[in-house]
């Protein structure tokens, strides 16, 4: 199964709370911290929703 590693690259200053709880139900925390979660429609839909925040690529 195919994993994505997600990277946090700005501030979640200015954020609505929506958009901090979905960062930290990713699992991110700071700027520059990096999870890898497994694909999922789910996880997708979280990431469109922080899109402008964070910085997706495909894990091997």
């Amino acid at each position: 199964m195919s994993a994505l590693r997600i990277t946090q690259v700005k501030s979640r200053n200015g954020a609505n709370q929506r958009q901090l709880d979905t960062l930290r139900s990713i699992g991110l925390r700071k700027i520059g911290h990096t999870v890898e979660q497994p694909d999922s429609p789910q996880l997708r839909g979280m990431v469109h929703a922080v899109r402008h925040l964070v910085k997706v690529e495909e894990a091997a």
